[in-house]
C-alpha cells in the first residue's frame, strides 16, 4: 500500500512561517541581542547613570505618555465600533 502524503489545512504555511521568523529575527531579535550584549559591557554604576540621565527619562516619559494616549483613543473608538456592531449588525433577525 502506498502511503499518502497528508495535505496541510493551511497551504503555504511552512514558507510563510519561515518568512515571518526571518523578518522577526532581522527586525527585532538581532537588534535586541546587540543591545543586550552592549549593556553587559557596562558596570552597574554606568548603567544606572545612563538610565537616570535626563535624556533617557524624557524618552521614557514621551514613550509612556504616547502609549497612554493611544490606549485612551483605542478605548474610545473601540467602544464605538463594538457598540455599532452589537447595535446594528447583531440585532437583526
Amino acid at each position: 500500500m502506498i502511503a499518502r502524503q497528508r495535505r496541510s489545512v493551511i497551504p503555504g504555511f511552512g514558507i510563510t512561517m519561515g518568512t515571518t521568523l526571518l523578518w522577526l529575527s532581522l527586525i527585532v531579535l538581532i537588534p535586541l541581542a546587540a543591545l543586550f550584549l552592549k549593556t553587559t559591557e557596562l558596570s552597574f554604576s554606568q548603567f544606572v547613570g545612563i538610565i537616570a540621565s535626563r535624556r533617557v527619562l524624557h524618552a521614557f516619559q514621551l514613550s509612556f505618555g504616547l502609549s497612554l494616549a493611544a490606549a485612551a483613543i483605542n478605548l474610545i473608538f473601540g467602544t464605538l465600533v463594538v457598540w455599532r456592531l452589537v447595535r446594528y449588525l447583531l440585532s437583526r433577525p
